[in-house]
C-alpha cells in the first residue's frame, strides 16, 4: 500500500490543508509541523513554516504553500517525524472514510487468515506503519472491514522491526513464547532479528519486492501466496 497511500498524501495535502484549514485538529497538525521545522532548521534544505498568517487570503496560501512543501521535503527524506506521520495519520482517515481509497490484500491472504482463525490460531499485524493507519487498511478494504480476522496490531512504538528485542516484547505483550510464533515479512533484515528472538519465519516474495541474493534465497524458507503455509493447529 505504501506505493499508494504516501503518494496520496504529496498529491492530495494542498487540498486537505484548503479544507480543513480552520478546523482544530487541522491547526494542531499545523502546530506540530511548525515545531518540527524549527527543530530542523540547521538542516540543509528544511523547509521552514512562518506564523500564523495577519492579513488575508494571500498570505494563507503561502502559509498553506509553506506547509505542503514542508511535508513534501520531509517525505522526500522518508523522515517518521511524529508531526508527519500524525498529518498523514488524519489524511488517510479522511481518504478512507469518505471512500477514496480502499485497501487491496492479495487474493490469498483473506481465505488463508479466515482458515488459519478457524484452526484457532490468533493473528497480530506488525508493521512500521503506525496502528491507526493498520487499522484504516483493515476497516476499508476491497473485502469490506476485515478487522475482526486480526487479533492485535503493532506498531514501532514497542520497537523497529529490525531489532530482535521487538520480538520478544511481542511476544511477551501477546503472552506466549517466541518459538510459537510465525512471522511473514519481505524484509530478510526483519527475518534476521525476529530468527534471532527464535521465532520462526517465512519469507514473502510478491510483485515489486526487493530481490533476494542466492544466499538469502537458500537460507529462508520463502513464500508466494499465504496458501502455501501449512500450519499445525493450535488445538
Amino acid at each position: 500500500m505504501t506505493d499508494i497511500l504516501f503518494p496520496y498524501i504529496k498529491e492530495n495535502v494542498k487540498e486537505y490543508l484548503q479544507t480543513h484549514w480552520e478546523e482544530e485538529e487541522c491547526q494542531q497538525d499545523i502546530s506540530l509541523l511548525r515545531k518540527q521545522a524549527e527543530e530542523d532548521s540547521h538542516l540543509d534544505g528544511a523547509v521552514p513554516i512562518p506564523a500564523a498568517p495577519e492579513n488575508g487570503a494571500d498570505d494563507l496560501q503561502l502559509m498553506i504553500q509553506a506547509v505542503v512543501d514542508n511535508v513534501c521535503w520531509q517525505m522526500s527524506l522518508d523522515r517518521k517525524t511524529t508531526a508527519l506521520k500524525q498529518l498523514q495519520g488524519h489524511m488517510w482517515r479522511a481518504a478512507f472514510t469518505a471512500g477514496h481509497v480502499k485497501a487491496e490484500f492479495f487474493e490469498d491472504v483473506v481465505p488463508a487468515v479466515r482458515k488459519w482463525r478457524e484452526a484457532g490460531m490468533k493473528v497480530y499485524i506488525y508493521s512500521s506503519g503506525s496502528v491507526e493507519a493498520q487499522k484504516l487498511l483493515f476497516g476499508y478494504s476491497t473485502e469490506g472491514d476485515i478487522l475482526e480476522l486480526v487479533d492485535g496490531h503493532f506498531d514501532t512504538k514497542i520497537g523497529h522491526k529490525v531489532e530482535s528485542e521487538s520480538y520478544r516484547k511481542i511476544a511477551n505483550s501477546i503472552g506466549c513464547s517466541t518459538n510459537n510464533i510465525l512471522f511473514l515479512t519481505d524484509v530478510t533484515l526483519e527475518a534476521s532479528a525476529a530468527e534471532e528472538a527464535d521465532v520462526h519465519v517465512a519469507v514473502v516474495v510478491r510483485p515489486g519486492n526487493a530481490g533476494l541474493t542466492d544466499d538469502e534465497k537458500t537460507y529462508y524458507s520463502l513464500i508466494t501466496s499465504f496458501s502455501e503455509l501449512y500450519l499445525p493447529s493450535s488445538t
